[in-house]
Parts: structure tokens; C-alpha cells; sequence
């Protein structure tokens, strides 16, 4: 009876179990990791798309209430802080008290006339630069409204 007690303390995995563990683990790592890396990316060109999207929201409600979009001067700014000598504000326009960055931490472009519309916005992407592929494409306000 006392032997079968004192198998039963040292049982244990063995180095070779736990390095088929590890192994095992690492495949998985190795085969969901990229996935998931992935699905970040377009997350944060889908948030973009959408913070775009609510400005022109914002933008427009500027327009009805001011009779003109803000002057490429103005900028994204005068959604949330009125412009000085502007009759008609009734802002702020977004519900933060403070302009969004892009999902890269970079401000988002606005120009007002656009070449596309009445003006137009839009982030660079992760590097931060005109042009790119993947997560360092160019998200236009324009390209999305033509879907």
C-alpha cells in the first residue's frame, strides 16, 4: 500500500511530453499567428473607413447649419472648435471634444475644395505616405462612396 502511494507522488510528465507540447504549440502559433496579424490590419483600414465615413456625416451637418463646408485652412478642426467669425455654428460636430487620429496614429488629410467632391479626406496608411499596398494603401473618402 505505501509503494502505490509513493508511485502516485512521482508521476509527472516526462521532458519529451512537454517537448511535444511545446512543439505542438508552436505549429499552432506559427499557423493561426499570420491570421491574426492579418485581420489587425484590415481592422485598423476598416476603422479608417469609418471615421471617414462619420466625418463626412459631420461635415455635412457643418454645411446645413453654416451654409459651407470648412476652408481647407479650417480643417478637420472645426468640427470640434468653432472657426473664428463663423455665424451658425452649433458644434461640436463629433462626439469626441477632440479630433480622431487615424488608426496609425497619423492625422487624417482634408482639403476643401477637393478634387473629388466639395472636399476630400483621407489617411495614408501605416507608412504614413501617398500610394502603398496592404496595410500602407491610401484610404480615400471618395474611392469608398463610389461602393
Amino acid at each position: 500500500m505505501k509503494r502505490k502511494q509513493a508511485d502516485q507522488k512521482q508521476r509527472g510528465f516526462t521532458l519529451i511530453e512537454l517537448l511535444v507540447v511545446l512543439v505542438i504549440l508552436g505549429l499552432l502559433a506559427g499557423v493561426a499567428g499570420p491570421r491574426i496579424i492579418g485581420y489587425l490590419g484590415g481592422a485598423r483600414s476598416d476603422t479608417a473607413r469609418l471615421q471617414i465615413e462619420e466625418f463626412g456625416g459631420s461635415l455635412d451637418l457643418f454645411k446645413l447649419e453654416t451654409g459651407r463646408y470648412p476652408t481647407s485652412q479650417e480643417g478637420l478642426q472645426a468640427l470640434v472648435q468653432q472657426p473664428p467669425g463663423l455665424a451658425g455654428w452649433n458644434g461640436p460636430y463629433l462626439k469626441k471634444k477632440t479630433l480622431p487620429k487615424d488608426p496609425w496614429n497619423n492625422d487624417y488629410r482634408y482639403v476643401s475644395p477637393g478634387q473629388h467632391g466639395p472636399y476630400d479626406i483621407s489617411s495614408l496608411g501605416a507608412d504614413n505616405k501617398e500610394g502603398g499596398d496592404a496595410e500602407n494603401k491610401d484610404i480615400n473618402g471618395w474611392e469608398d462612396s463610389k461602393k
